[in-house]
C-alpha cells in the first residue's frame, strides 16, 4: 500500500499509460466479512488519496474469496456480503467489479467415482475408488475437505474408512477417517463441491486420462468435454 501511491503517480506521468482502476485480492474461502470490510476501507482510502493527487480512477475491483460450506463452515450469504460492501461504497462514482468465483462454481459440480473394492489393513478400512489425486488433488495437496456420499440413498449402517485412489502415492486419497454409509464394490460415489479447482488442477499424472465433463440441466445432459484416451496422452510424442 505504501508503494502504490508513488507508482500510480509515476504511471500517470507516462504519455502511453493511463491508470484507470485499482484491484485487490486478499485470499480465498473467507468465512468472515471482517477481512472484506477492512481491505475495502484500505483500498478506498488509497483511491481518495489518488483523487486528491489528481488521479481519478474509473474502476474498483475488490476481488473475490467469499467462502462456501464444504463441511461445517458458516460463511456469510451473498446478501450479507453485498450489504457490507454497499455501506462502504454508497455515494461513490466508480464502477465496482467483484470476482466471486468459488461461490458460483464450487457446488455446481460433483466428481463421480466407482468403488473398485474394499480392503482392510492394520486395523484400517479402505474404500478404493477409480478417481485419484490426478482427478482431484485438493485433499492430498492441502487437506481440503469434500463431502462424499453414495449416489444411491438407502438406509444402511455407517463405518469409518479412508477413501483412496488407484495411484500408488501416499497422497492419493479423497478422504481420511471419514464416516460414511457402508458401500459396496461397483457403487457410485459423489464427491461434492468440486467445481472450484477440481478439473482445473486435474492432470495426466501416472498416465491417467482425465475424466469427461457432463453438463446436467434438469432431465437432460450434454457431454461438454470428452473423456481422454490413451491415444490423447501420447499424441504429442514423436517416434524415432
Amino acid at each position: 500500500m505504501d508503494e502504490a501511491l508513488p507508482l500510480y503517480q509515476q504511471a500517470a506521468s507516462l504519455s502511453q499509460v493511463e491508470p484507470v482502476g485499482i484491484s485487490c485480492h486478499i485470499g480465498s474461502q473467507l468465512t468472515s466479512l471482517k477481512p472484506f470490510v477492512e481491505s475495502t476501507q484500505r483500498v478506498l482510502k488509497l483511491v481518495d488519496q489518488l483523487t486528491a493527487a489528481g488521479i481519478r480512477l474509473q474502476y474498483i475491483d475488490l476481488g473475490g474469496g467469499l467462502g462456501i460450506r464444504y463441511n461445517d463452515e458458516s460463511p456469510p450469504t451473498v446478501a450479507e456480503y453485498a450489504a457490507a460492501l454497499s455501506g462502504l461504497l454508497a455515494g461513490r462514482s466508480e464502477t465496482l467489479i467483484l470476482e466471486p468465483g468459488r461461490i458460483l462454481s464450487a457446488n455446481a459440480a460433483v466428481l463421480l467415482t466407482e468403488v473398485l473394492y474394499l480392503k482392510q489393513s492394520q486395523g484400517r478400512q479402505f474404500v478404493v475408488v477409480d478417481a485419484g489425486m490426478n482427478d482431484l488433488i485438493r485433499p492430498g495437496l492441502y487437506g481440503a475437505y469434500h463431502d462424499i456420499v453414495p449416489v444411491e440413498t438407502i438406509e444402511r449402517e455407517a463405518f469409518v474408512a479412508d477413501i483412496v485412489g488407484p495411484v500408488c502415492e501416499t497422497t492419493d486419497y479423497l478422504a481420511r477417517d471419514r464416516t460414511l454409509p457402508q458401500v459396496q464394490r461397483g457403487e457410485i460415489l459423489a464427491v461434492k463441491d468440486t467445481g472450484a479447482y477440481g478439473f482445473t488442477l486435474a492432470s495426466n499424472y501416472n498416465s491417467r486420462p482425465r475424466a469427461a465433463e457432463v453438463l446436467v440441466d434438469s432431465q437432460s445432459y450434454q457431454i461438454v468435454r470428452k473423456r481422454e484416451s490413451y491415444e490423447d496422452l501420447v499424441r504429442g510424442e514423436k517416434g524415432f
